[in-house]
């Protein structure tokens, strides 16, 4: 048996289609707001006792009953997959033993009693509440639209900067080498990171790339530290990693990156910080939509120094005759310092590429959102203005065959 309750204008059918169907009915009253819910299965109809419940003593239900009136303004309707959240807040009202009961037939059926301002302050949507939220939408809208714009021009900027800052780093790399797998006893993790959010998940990516360096360098006679660039970061690192952190840079793109500026940032890390091993990492910029992130490794001159002695183009500098009277550790010293603040500035500006290459692509995807926020908006709006319209039609009409029955 099936239990189909009677519709009558202005109630609100809510229908999931599931291996069992949910069916609520609500009908709207004066004081009081009666709904019949079945649980209907292949072979049969749950049926439960009446029960009455009062909204004011059930916020939960009163919230769920309340969000299904207000999508759909009062007016019969179908409306997908709001039974979900009326199953939950229901659930405590119908028996415990209920699959066993899935053969047999029990009436459910509430009756809510309402307050005087109606259903927990929520009464039909008017226009000028869906005005309101269109106009919120579309100044979101403007500035997201300014954001990617500002984030393009800023992109440009930097992208070329960063091109050739590639050019500077690289032959140093070459002589001195990058070995990220070498094992040292004091190990620093220099994470670059921005100050600003809405640029999405950069910032994440290089913090877990950081925890994964922590734990791979970190042992019983090893010493790890971190250095922090940027506020973001320093946000989620502080949180669990306080007293790893020896030094933390925030506001370094305040002003426009150059060669000065993120040298000097390197001689405080080298006058701060001892080290064996300085690992660098940031987001390598590829595209708008693509990053990667990436560890470069800086070593200290005295470690060069041991690796030179094993072999590599560094072993040549004996054969040279060296003006000035520099020794090969004085030499390797300011090579060393020189590659370091060559390869913080290519990962700053490969970084804020990163940056703003990410904020353009979510401020583009915010603007698309809005608008089709907007377009479901003016869809709600004009529905409501043409069931204000009808329903003043029909009291016109009512009243007019009022009199006309009068006479």
């Amino acid at each position: 048996m099936h239990y189909e309750p009677k519709l009558n204008p202005g109630d609100i059918l809510v229908n999931r289609v599931k291996t069992t169907s949910w069916k609520c009915v609500v009908v709207l009253t004066n004081k009081a707001l009666s709904f019949a819910i079945a649980v209907i299965s292949l072979e049969s109809t749950i049926r439960v006792e009446k029960k009455n419940t009062d909204l004011r003593n059930s916020p939960e239900l009163g919230f769920c009953l309340s969000s299904i009136l207000d999508q759909w303004q009062w007016l019969f309707s179908v409306a997908k997959g709001g039974v979900s959240s009326l199953q939950s807040p229901l659930a405590q009202s119908l028996p415990s033993d209920l699959p066993s009961l899935l053969t047999s037939e029990i009436s459910l059926s509430f009756t809510l009693n309402l307050p005087e301002e109606g259903l927990l302050g929520v009464r039909s949507i008017s226009t000028q509440v869906v005005r309101n939220r269109m106009k919120s939408v579309k100044n979101i809208q403007k500035i997201t639209k300014a954001m990617k714009m500002v984030a393009a021009s800023k992109l440009r900027a930097v992208q070329g900067r960063a091109e050739n800052s590639r050019g500077l780093w690289q032959p140093f790399t070459a002589l001195l080498g990058d070995n990220p797998s070498i094992d040292v006893k004091k190990s620093v993790v220099v994470t670059l990171s921005s100050d600003k959010g809405l640029c999405g998940g950069i910032n994440s990516t290089v913090v877990k790339v950081s925890r994964a360096l922590y734990k791979l360098n970190a042992g019983p006679e090893k010493d790890v530290k971190f250095v922090i660039v940027g506020e973001k970061a320093k946000a989620i690192m502080f949180r669990d990693s306080k007293n790893d952190i020896s030094l933390s840079v925030t506001e370094l793109n305040k002003n426009p990156l150059n060669y000065a500026q993120v040298s000097v940032l390197a001689d405080d890390i080298l006058k701060n910080v001892e080290f064996d091993a300085l690992r660098i990492v940031y987001n390598k910029f590829h595209s708008v939509v693509a990053f990667l992130p990436t560890v470069a490794t800086v070593l200290s001159p005295e470690v060069i120094e041991k690796e030179s002695e094993l072999g590599g183009k560094l072993g040549e500098l004996d054969s040279y005759e060296i003006e000035g009277g520099e020794t090969k550790g004085e030499i390797l010293q300011n090579l060393a310092e020189f590659q370091f603040s060559c390869v913080m500035f290519n990962a700053v500006l490969e970084n804020a590429c990163s940056e703003m290459g990410a904020r353009m692509s979510a401020m583009d995807s915010s603007s698309r959102n809005a608008g089709e926020m907007l377009d479901r908006l003016t869809l709600t709006y004009n529905r409501t203005r043409q069931a204000s319209i009808t329903t003043e039609l029909i009291e016109i009409i009512s009243g007019a065959s009022a009199l006309e029955a009068a006479k």
